[in-house]
């Protein structure tokens, strides 16, 4: 048979045939043509052997999609051994600048480009703030140790009046490549590290590695309006990178610390506020100082009971990067009063006497509730 018969021909299945139907009809060619079954069969033989080859290709996405393209031409360049231009032209130099062709250049990497030093890392502070400064806003100043670009050599790594230079290993790609078997292997230079220069003569203040530790002090703004949790980035203000590279930004992580009166919920402050049971039964009004230095003043109607909100519009914490505030929550806590003058008891005795159970419905529903119950326990 030829050795040039397409793969979807030799599995008998349409270019378009998903994973599934490779598989059964691999199974199926397989079993028809393996040699147990046709001893001494030379062209079963053969066949069989193609039939593996053309399923070990088409089954693996990456090279599926490299034979699409190109054909067999995709593999003969990486399976001679690295030998030859191939694609008669010399167009790409081994399987893994056909994948990088087909696939872009983020699945292995081309070795034209240099990796370069790495990037800073990035740092994170974590700060504790009062529920009155993420109402209000505040500027505060800290003090963070943090590897900064080396003065004398500018970053570099090298001592003043020299270099850095390419690095031999490597070329200067900061990567090198070894053929393994089918595949052509990129890994990272072991002697530049991946940088693509090698210092041959470093700099005595940081040693070749172009950045110190330095503590310095940074101005933070919180904005109005922050919340546990909420993260302020300083770009450029984490590690220095090696070498000139770009440093990392710093993560500032707020933590609001717990307020003696009030609790939140997103935009809105929630306090709860104690009454007189008389406030309660004959109605008036509560004010309650806000965080915003106001006294808000609520309408306590007649007959409130413990547990009952009240809102006011606008009194909450201020809208995070935007306009507008949320509302002012305050719950009511009914207070029975512990110390009675002699006057005092007198008149809440004189009140008793007067008792209908009318007063309090709620008690009275939930006796007669009982008294009913009892009566149908002892009928």
């Amino acid at each position: 048979m030829s050795v040039d018969i397409d793969f979807y021909e030799l599995l008998e299945v349409e270019r378009t045939a998903d994973e599934a139907t490779l598989k059964s009809a691999y199974r199926k060619l397989a079993m028809k043509y393996h040699p147990d079954k046709n001893p001494g069969c030379k062209d079963s033989e053969a066949r069989f052997k193609a039939i593996n080859e053309a399923y070990d290709c088409l089954k693996d996405p990456q090279k599926r999609a490299a034979y699409d393209r190109f054909g067999k031409d995709a593999f003969r360049n990486g399976a001679a051994g690295g030998g030859g231009g191939g694609f008669g032209g010399g167009d790409f130099a081994d399987i893994g600048d056909i994948f990088e062709t087909i696939f872009g250049q983020g699945f292995g990497g081309g070795q034209g480009r240099q990796r370069g030093p790495a990037r800073g890392a990035d740092l994170r502070y974590d700060m504790e703030i009062s529920l009155d400064d993420a109402f209000h806003g505040k500027s505060v100043d800290i003090a963070v140790e943090v590897a900064v670009a080396c003065g004398p050599c500018g970053g570099t790594g090298a001592k003043p009046g020299t270099h850095a230079k390419r690095c031999g290993t490597c070329s200067g790609h900061g990567k090198v490549r070894a053929q393994q078997g089918f595949f052509m292997v990129e890994r990272t230079c072991p002697a530049c590290h991946g940088a693509g220069e090698v210092i041959a003569d470093p700099c005595d203040a940081c040693h070749g590695q172009g950045r110190v530790d330095k503590k310095k002090t940074l101005t933070v703004t919180i904005p109005k309006g922050v919340d546990e949790g909420t993260r302020i980035r300083l770009s450029g203000e984490g590690e220095a990178g090696a070498r000139g590279a770009p440093a990392g930004d710093l993560y500032i992580f707020l933590h609001v610390k717990r307020h003696s009166v009030f609790s939140r919920e997103g935009t809105t402050l929630f306090a709860e506020v104690p009454i007189s049971f008389t406030t309660a039964a004959l109605g008036g009004t509560v004010k309650v100082p806000g965080l915003d230095r106001v006294e808000h003043e609520f309408r306590i109607p007649a007959g409130i009971q413990s547990g009952k909100q009240l809102r006011m519009r606008g009194a909450g914490m201020p809208v995070l990067n935007g306009r507008g505030m949320g509302d002012l929550v305050i719950e009511l806590a009914v207070e029975t009063p512990t110390r009675l003058t002699a006057k005092q008891r007198e008149l809440l005795e004189a009140f008793r006497e007067t008792e209908t159970g009318e007063e309090c419905p709620q008690s009275r529903g939930f006796f007669d509730k009982l008294k009913d119950m009892w009566d149908d326990l002892t009928d």
